[in-house]
């Protein structure tokens, strides 16, 4: 008779959220795999059983923030023009980096900014990850470009760069403390040097 393996006593996925808070707040390196077992409510075993080990986790944790709290850049893409773009993914930087009840700041930049050789796997799949944001970007620009939406001296990898970098700086001060307030005014300055049609 074959035997079956004991059912998960776990939700999944409020573990993955747990996860994901963790290693937005703590950082790749920062959240030891004791702090994870503690937030999480499981064991090392159930960690590795179920989502791999620590790198392969955090992978899941990031795919997680993209689908969550990250997807306003996703929705942002689909703006009527390129400078509602550009306004929905500053706008939403600062609203997401200063949610209540969430880490500051923004998991893609906050878990990469110190990282050691352990942590070395982790910060290329960051770096990767941003730099397909900043083709995504690109990539809407450029049909912004060919619609007649952004004049044809435009830079659209240069508008995509520009925005990803703002939105990296608004993340930091938003971990520094700045307002919410203070960010959109941020938003604000930035989008007033956006090209026009």
């Amino acid at each position: 008779m074959a035997r079956t393996g004991r059912p998960r006593s776990f939700d999944t996925d409020d573990a993955l959220d747990a996860a994901m808070h963790l290693f937005w707040a703590a950082g790749y390196e920062g959240a030891s795999l004791t702090e994870l077992t503690e937030v999480m409510g499981i064991n090392r075993r159930s960690i590795y059983a179920t989502y791999g080990n620590k790198e392969s986790l955090f992978r899941k944790a990031v795919d997680r923030y993209l689908d969550g709290p990250g997807a306003f850049v996703a929705k942002a893409l689909e703006q009527d023009t390129a400078r509602h773009v550009a306004g929905a993914v500053l706008h939403g930087c600062a609203d997401a980096y200063t949610t209540p009840g969430f880490p500051s700041g923004c998991l893609l930049v906050q878990s990469a900014l110190a990282c050691g050789p352990e942590g070395e796997p982790a910060r290329r799949d960051l770096a990767a990850r941003r730099e397909a944001g900043i083709g995504v970007l690109r990539k809407r620009f450029e049909r912004a470009q060919a619609d007649g939406d952004l004049a044809p001296e435009a830079d659209p990898d240069g508008l995509a760069r520009y925005l990803t970098a703002i939105g990296q700086g608004i993340s930091v001060q938003a971990t520094g403390g700045a307002s919410r307030e203070d960010l959109h005014r941020v938003a604000d300055q930035a989008l007033s040097t956006w090209p026009s049609a």
